[in-house]
């Protein structure tokens, strides 16, 4: 078994996970400030505060699930431990890298629509479904990365 390959999945999987959740962490971040904010003047806000607010999350739980994923793929999780080349191992880390990267990028954006969303609904409340509408046009391409992840994953021959 070449430790090497093995090493690799694992980075993959790290980063799928780790910058794919730093960015959630951030994006819900932003939108907590707005809701904190927000829920001074008008305590009764908070449910529509909290979906908002827990819109950016979601990318760092595809991250989880794309690093969970490689590390069943190379038997690290539940299993025995699979043969795994540079040459595989680099694919897997490929593989994990369009939800790494987009889960990122696409968290802290949909942090920032969240927040202008938050904003939105201290003022109209009755806008709700719009406010919601927003942040989830940027999770389509979290979306979009955590099937392009999944995909590669799968085409990967062990």
């Amino acid at each position: 078994m070449d430790q090497l390959g093995i090493m690799l999945a694992v980075l993959g999987a790290a980063l799928a996970a780790g910058l794919a959740g730093s960015g959630s962490a951030i994006g819900v971040g932003i939108a907590g400030e707005a809701g904190a904010g927000i829920m001074t003047e008008d305590p009764g806000k908070f449910g529509l505060v909290l979906l908002l607010q827990a819109l950016p999350g979601t990318q760092g739980i595809y991250g989880l699930l794309t690093a969970f994923f490689a590390i069943l793929k190379v038997g690290l999780l539940g299993g025995a431990t699979v043969s795994v080349n540079v040459w595989q191992g680099l694919g897997i880390l490929f593989a994990c890298l369009p939800i790494a990267i987009a889960g990122y990028y696409s968290a802290i954006a949909q942090g920032k629509t969240s927040a202008a969303c938050i904003q939105m609904i201290a003022k109209r409340p009755e806008e709700t479904g719009k406010a919601v509408i927003l942040p989830a046009m940027v999770e389509t391409y979290a979306v979009l990365a955590l099937l392009m992840s999944i995909i590669l994953l799968n085409s990967i021959q062990l």
